[in-house]
């Protein structure tokens, strides 16, 4: 007859082998599932492995949802809703009743025109559409406004600035370190600004190619809100802080899904492009780590506007973004 002790050592051990198994089990499928061989050093890989499945899916789920219809790009959005006083009688497009007062009677959303209660713009939904007609610039407004405006799945600006550094500035030394003209940059924006995606930037007017880099540098840094949220700054600096490797990139990744899909688009494409920049390095001198340099402050800023908090964050924000571009195809 087994002994209690004995009969609950014996149960405990079973439990072990089963979940190890279980474990075993689910490391194999995974790994059928990527197409990888887990040998015997297995256990080893399995942390990187299932970082590298969990990007994966997410990402195929979060680019599914911004390529469901290829015209149209569902972008959520909240409204933008200023108090308003109109002129004749007016009705509340949420709940339809009259609007009553001879002044501030309701609220207007600025991007898209939409006319409600204050109380009834508690309630309405993350829909606005903003008009073109009520935007009235590129450079200096909110990332997800000008995208849904111009039906666009990234900014104008990034893509025609990206395509034309590909096209005839991936060796160029010191690729967004070196700076280009003031008044040049400035001439690029106003370009923008002016003539939206038709904007000329071609190598006849702009043959300086700083001067293009510079103004992309330029537009991410006039977004009212930066590429890499106010809402998410302090998870992906303390992600930053983590020492082990591979629990510091499942923490970035996990943040990273926590930014809005536009901002989260335009991420993943400069990203992919700044890895194309770092595959020129014997060329341009500028590696990951360099570039890191250049875009940290550029993509993210501390929510309060303290010198001391953007000096102590400044090695994390560089860090952020040289794992963002080393890691660009595991984590987007």
């Amino acid at each position: 007859m087994f002994s209690e002790d004995l009969w609950l050592e014996n149960e405990k051990n079973c439990a072990v082998v089963h979940k190890s198994k279980r474990g075993r089990k689910r490391q194999e499928l995974l790994a059928v599932a990527l197409g990888v061989k887990v040998g015997v050093k297995g256990a080893l890989l399995w942390q990187p492995l299932k970082l590298f499945a969990y990007s994966q899916i997410t990402s195929l789920v979060r680019r599914a949802a911004l390529t469901q219809n290829d015209n149209h790009f569902n972008y959520e959005k909240a409204h933008n809703f200023k108090v308003h006083t109109f002129r004749g009688p007016h009705w509340c497009e949420y709940c339809a009743n009259f609007m009553w007062g001879l002044i501030a009677q309701g609220v207007r959303c600025s991007d898209c025109g939409l006319n409600v209660h204050k109380q009834c713009s508690k309630y309405v939904p993350n829909d606005c559409q903003p008009d073109l007609k009520r935007i009235k610039r590129v450079y200096c407004c909110d990332l997800t406004t000008l995208v849904k405006a111009h039906n666009t799945q990234r900014p104008m600006v990034v893509d025609s600035c990206i395509r034309e550094i590909e096209a005839r500035g991936l060796k160029s030394e010191g690729l967004y370190r070196v700076s280009g003209f003031t008044e040049h940059i400035e001439d690029v924006k106003m370009a923008f600004d002016r003539d939206g995606d038709k904007a000329d930037i071609s190598a006849n007017i702009y043959p300086d190619i700083n001067i293009i880099a510079g103004a992309l540098k330029l537009y991410f840094r006039d977004l009212p809100i930066p590429v890499i949220t106010y809402d998410t700054y302090s998870k992906f600096i303390e992600a930053a802080k983590i020492s082990n490797p591979d629990e510091r990139l499942e923490a970035i990744h996990e943040v990273l899904m926590l930014l809005p899909a536009a901002h989260y688009e335009t991420l993943r494409y400069l990203m992919i492009h700044l890895k194309k920049v770092t595959l020129h390095e014997k060329e341009n001198f500028m590696n990951a780590e360099n570039l890191g340099i250049v875009f940290g402050p550029t993509l993210m800023r501390p929510p309060e506007d303290s010198t001391l908090a953007t000096l102590n964050d400044m090695r994390y924000q560089k860090l952020i973004v040289q794992i963002l571009i080393e890691n660009e195809d595991v984590l987007f």
